[in-house]
């Protein structure tokens, strides 16, 4: 059996009790931390949930050394990775991979930030198109795609949930500063009046924590903000119902005259 296990969001908590059953009575337990992390635990802790090793694996072996799935056709194995495990495409073509070759496999499901961010700062989930990710950029590596992906979610009047980009190999997690500094950048260059400074904007800061850090205003108003540490994502609204507007006011601290027409 290859199990796909996702570890929810925050912390080893949030893994289901579905989950660490699997954990529990698998021969070998590998998880992947470079799409995404937990910060709020220890691989640790769950290792003593479980009652044994957890193998952190690196791109490399997962994707072109292929482990889980080599181990897996010789016994039980689990692959552990933060959020839901099919969010990622690498894991869907794992799983692909594993039926081609014939593997019983199953997936447990956990919470994810495509759900999470849109709930707790109260935007509705089916108003959302692509989800973009902003990278890193470098001296020639610039790219315009997510703020391109924001400006056609706009045309299609929906809210776009924009990821920040992660390189946990070198200890770097893009803040919301650095991406809303990224929107703005990119504004200044193609002018679409997709971010400038009074563009309404929506900062997640460690979602599935006791108490994450959701604000809501212009950009002008957030973009010099700290945040606090690690997970960040920005959300970028389109047309609100006047339930997402009021939501924004309470949930995520927007000020009521950016509401004017709905309150």
């Amino acid at each position: 059996m290859f199990y796909f296990i996702g570890l929810g969001l925050y912390d080893e908590r949030d893994v289901s009790v579905k989950g660490i059953d699997a954990l529990k009575k698998v021969d070998a337990v590998y998880a992947e931390f470079y799409t995404a992390r937990l910060f709020g635990g220890s691989i640790s802790s769950l290792e003593k949930m479980i009652g044994c090793e957890i193998q952190i694996l690196t791109r490399e072996e997962v994707e072109e050394e292929n482990i889980p799935i080599k181990d897996a056709q010789n016994r039980d194995v689990a692959f552990l990775s933060a959020g839901d495990p099919l969010i990622a495409t690498t894991h869907s073509e794992m799983l692909i991979e594993a039926r081609k070759l014939g593997l019983e496999t199953t997936v447990i499901h956990s919470s994810s930030i495509l759900s999470a961010a849109p709930g707790i700062a109260g935007l509705q989930a089916y108003k959302f198109g692509k989800v973009t990710t902003i990278p890193f950029t470098e001296k020639n590596f610039f790219p315009h795609s997510p703020y391109k992906a924001i400006k056609s979610n706009m045309e299609s009047e929906l809210h776009t949930l924009v990821l920040l980009d992660i390189r946990a190999h070198e200890d770097r997690y893009m803040t919301a500063n650095q991406g809303m500094e990224y929107l703005m950048k990119v504004e200044s260059e193609l002018g679409d009046n997709v971010a400038d400074e009074n563009t309404l904007i929506v900062v997640i800061a460690r979602a599935g924590s006791i108490n994450p850090v959701v604000r809501a205003d212009k950009i002008k108003n957030l973009i010099d903000i700290d945040f606090g540490g690690p997970l960040h994502c920005l959300m970028i609204p389109a047309d609100l119902h006047f339930m997402e507007a009021e939501a924004l006011i309470s949930l995520a601290g927007a000020p009521k005259e950016l509401f004017k027409d709905f309150i």
